[in-house]
């Protein structure tokens, strides 16, 4: 069986976020008053119509962050969807967008210089949006996995839009499932994990998905994974926002040195990191051996 290398001090603020507040008290009552203003006016935004529609931590969700378009029914709609996508933890997502196009870019740069198969995969890439961004790179061919059947649709509509269906495939497929992972052919240089092992607290499925990444990936190839070490907003999300299971979005925030050594235990070696400006959001990469 392998460490358990979760950390105290985050299991217990998991543990606190999943208990009912006090009542009556202030703080319970300002987020009762947000998830109600979230429930009426806020439905004039459409940020926040497809959160309550799909989750707020959906690749959906994701997906409009991205655009970064303010839209909604009337003027007031249009206003609240604005100040709903300069949320800190947005302009972070945003942020972490670009810092994963310069892995991405950094990674490829490698693996064309040693003569590598210029094969990428993305675990739970939904509608790969950031992908779409470095096919501008010659010969590139990715693989886009997600479990969201909609999210590949979204993923495939934007491809065929941008004449990119031969250099971009959209499967369905399990994220945490080691032997799928394992197996998969062409065997990819680089593997993608962006913005999932966030979602969930516990270590032993990411141990499971990051044994399956080792196995899958070719010697000598890496892999690109994102991390939250912090979140301003942590106790506000997990008491007035839904996931993508209909339930209250509670973030175990995993802090960088516990992620770094699930990756290390996968057997991959870290090299390089980014982060973006507010110190929310991370992007590192990390290599397997050759042979």
């Amino acid at each position: 069986m392998e460490a358990d290398l979760s950390h105290p001090a985050t299991n217990a603020e998991f543990a606190d976020l999943k208990k009912p507040l006090p009542s009556p008290s202030l703080k319970g009552l300002s987020f009762i008053l947000q998830r109600a203003s979230l429930g009426t006016l806020g439905r004039l935004s459409k940020g926040i119509r497809i959160g309550h529609a799909t989750g707020f931590d959906s690749g959906e969700s994701l997906d409009y962050v991205y655009e970064n378009k303010a839209r909604g029914n009337l003027l007031l709609g249009k206003v609240i969807d604005y100040f709903y996508l300069n949320a800190i933890g947005w302009r972070g997502i945003r942020q972490r967008r670009a810092c994963m196009n310069q892995a991405l870019r950094w990674a490829l740069k490698q693996i064309r210089e040693s003569g590598m198969p210029l094969q990428l995969m993305d675990i739970a890439g939904g509608a790969g949006r950031y992908l779409l961004d470095v096919l501008d790179e010659p010969d590139v061919k990715i693989l886009c996995r997600d479990w969201s059947e909609s999210a590949l649709a979204t993923g495939r509509a934007s491809a065929q839009q941008m004449g990119l269906t031969d250099r971009i495939t959209h499967v369905r497929g399990d994220a945490f499932d080691e032997s799928s992972l394992a197996s998969v052919e062409p065997k990819p240089s680089i593997g993608v994990v962006s913005g999932l092992y966030e979602l969930f607290p516990d270590n032993e499925r990411l141990q499971r998905s990051l044994r399956g990444l080792f196995s899958a990936v070719n010697p000598g190839g890496w892999l690109i994974y994102t991390g939250q070490p912090w979140h301003p907003q942590v106790e506000m999300i997990a008491r007035t926002l839904t996931n993508r299971d209909g339930q209250y979005w509670v973030m175990r925030r995993r802090p960088q040195g516990e992620m770094d050594a699930l990756v290390e235990q996968a057997g991959f070696k870290k090299e390089k990191q980014w982060i973006d400006d507010f110190g929310i959001f991370t992007v590192s990469i990390a290599r397997k051996p050759a042979l």
